[in-house]
């Protein structure tokens, strides 16, 4: 599934291409026949190596350190700023170097939000907005946050510049990845990014959209606004 929605990225077509270009310089050789490396074979070969495929935004990848936690009294204190990309090298260089989720030690928090957008309520551009929740038993929600990744930073979803970040939450019980976005109040463009998560993710349990005003007054007493 990974594979199909990255195709639909223009950063993806783009290494698409360049795979098609290979496959048909190899149709042209005949069986058994020995080929050899030529210099500008070297050269474009080494060009396509060095380039670099730019994503549409710029992301970074934020932790909240469990063990910083406790010993902190503001919310938020404990959150590192772990690394930026731009491109989609870049974010699979970062994303083999960082623990998925399952690896992540109980209360840890790690968020993926776009670059300069702080992975808290009273940014700017996240204080009006809300939060889609999926949850998922211990460990196993490995693939779909890189599924939501993948999404956010290909660009796939209709309202994408609604999309503020993801997180997910390791907890003794399960996990849970939270889709942030700006605009609780836009319910057309909340209600269909809600759809396309679930399908992107192939989730099939229902999930439901918090108001960060919401979240913020009641706690955990807060109900969903939207539901799909």
């Amino acid at each position: 599934m990974a594979t199909a929605e990255m195709e639909k990225t223009t950063t993806f077509d783009e290494a698409e291409k360049v795979k098609l270009n290979a496959n048909e310089a190899d149709d042209e050789v005949e069986e058994g026949e020995i080929v050899e490396e030529t210099d500008d074979t070297t050269s474009y070969l080494s060009k396509e190596i060095a380039t670099k495929h730019p994503l549409e935004h710029s992301w970074t990848f934020w932790f909240d350190n469990p063990v910083a936690k406790s010993r902190q009294a503001a919310w938020g204190s404990s959150l590192r700023n772990v690394y930026t990309f731009s491109t989609v090298e870049d974010f699979w260089g970062a994303y083999n170097n960082i623990h998925h989720p399952s690896k992540l030690v109980v209360g840890a928090d790690l968020h993926c939000f776009k670059h300069k957008i702080e992975p808290k309520w009273e940014d700017p551009v996240c204080a009006n907005g809300g939060t889609w929740k999926m949850s998922f038993s211990k460990g196993k929600s490995d693939t779909s946050w890189l599924y939501t990744l993948l999404a956010m930073i290909g660009h796939q979803f209709d309202h994408e510049d609604e999309i503020c970040g993801a997180v997910v939450s390791v907890r003794g019980k399960g996990e849970k990845i939270s889709l942030w976005t700006k605009n609780a109040a836009n319910e057309t463009a909340q209600v269909s990014i809600g759809k396309q998560w679930k399908q992107f993710l192939d989730y099939s349990d229902s999930v439901g959209f918090i108001f960060h005003d919401d979240a913020k007054r009641l706690d955990r007493n807060a109900k969903n606004r939207y539901t799909v």
